[in-house]
């Protein structure tokens, strides 16, 4: 088995703000460095990192991250794009890692930095000038490749879920957000989440529709963050940490992608033997209130915690990095018993990750 042993992330700030003069590797380094601290591991030991990023143009961030973080120069690092659900993809190949006897300590998470995304261009083979854009293809098939905002409005209107209770769901995200002490490593004065407001049904309700009932308000904002975690052996856990029992990634409807993640959830339930109502929290994305509200109720989380210390609605949505700082959370919220974390991603692709807290007092 493998075992996260420690986690790190950023605060998550909005693009253009605190962190939008910084790398990838600016913003992830300081991450990777408190990690090992926490964990009072040398960076020698260290085998691999796996990081998520979808914005930074190749170039193997995670390798320049590794540098950076002043990793030993063997760790060639491995940059991975599942686009929103890179980051815990990072953490289940990290688990399969530990767990084949290929590695016993890995970095895995994932850092994005929206302010600092490369400008980018589609050439034209008749050679007209190149066009502008900003979302990649995610199906060889435009018709089946919908925007994302445009995907969470027929979502919400294919299962009547109203904008009034999306909003709802968006001030409640923003009411409950807090931090755990030591979640967060502050880089340039920033150590919270800066987004996060006192929201008002009132406010919410005079913001102007992005696409039908999508909102500015119940929609995440762009933005910048890292969240990294430890996964390693038993042997080196000692019986310290978060166990990680196992996880799926799927792909599904690609007009569809907010849905992705139940049918992921109950696969990864269903190989572990176990039902919904036996987990003690969940954390599930909010790229958009509608999607995060229809994967608690499709996946049969209703009775389950979610998202306690509010969502991406109060935080942002740094890509790359988000799937990983549901796990960070996770990973000091949970107290003794099981945990999930699920995400969806453009394309139609669903991660859901479980873990255990076999006893308290472990982080």
């Amino acid at each position: 088995m493998s075992v996260i042993l420690a986690a790190k992330r950023l605060a998550v700030v909005p693009r253009g703000g605190a962190f939008a003069r910084l790398r990838i590797e600016d913003l992830g380094a300081p991450v990777l460095r408190a990690l090992l601290d926490q964990a009072g591991i040398a960076p020698e030991a260290v085998d691999e990192l796996i990081c998520a990023n979808a914005l930074g143009a190749g170039g193997n961030p995670a390798r320049r991250l590794a540098l950076a973080a002043g990793l030993p120069e063997r760790v060639a690092g491995l940059s991975i794009d599942r686009q929103c659900a890179g980051g815990l993809d990072a953490i289940l190949l990290a688990h399969a890692m530990v767990q084949a006897g290929l590695a016993e300590v890995v970095i895995a998470g994932g850092v994005e930095s929206y302010s600092r995304a490369p400008e980018r261009f589609a050439t034209d083979p008749d050679g007209g000038p190149a066009r502008r854009y900003t979302q990649a293809p995610f199906t060889p098939w435009p018709e089946r490749d919908p925007e994302m905002s445009a995907a969470a409005a027929a979502l919400a209107a294919r299962l009547g879920i109203a904008r009034g209770a999306q909003d709802a769901w968006a001030v409640a995200s923003h009411a409950k957000a807090r931090v755990a002490p030591g979640e967060i490593v502050a880089l340039a004065g920033v150590a919270h989440d800066v987004f996060a407001r006192g929201l008002t049904p009132a406010v919410a309700a005079r913001a102007r529709p992005l696409v039908g009932s999508i909102t500015p308000a119940n929609a995440a904002v762009a933005a910048d963050g890292a969240g990294f975690v430890l996964v390693v052996s038993d042997r080196i856990a000692a019986g310290r940490g978060l166990r990680i029992l196992g996880g799926v990634t799927l792909g599904g409807d690609p007009e569809e992608p907010g849905l992705v993640p139940v049918a992921a959830i109950a696969r990864a339930l269903a190989q572990l033997g176990l039902r919904p109502d036996q987990l003690a929290l969940a954390e599930v994305m909010e790229a958009y209130a509608v999607q995060a509200m229809a994967c608690v109720a499709g996946a049969g989380l209703a009775g389950v915690p979610v998202n306690i210390g509010g969502g991406a609605l109060a935080r942002g949505h740094p890509i790359g990095a988000s799937g990983a700082i549901l796990a960070v959370r996770l990973y000091y919220e949970l107290g003794a018993g099981l945990g999930l974390a699920a995400i969806a991603a453009a394309g139609g692709l669903g991660t859901a990750l479980v873990v255990k807290r076999e006893a308290q007092g472990q982080i």
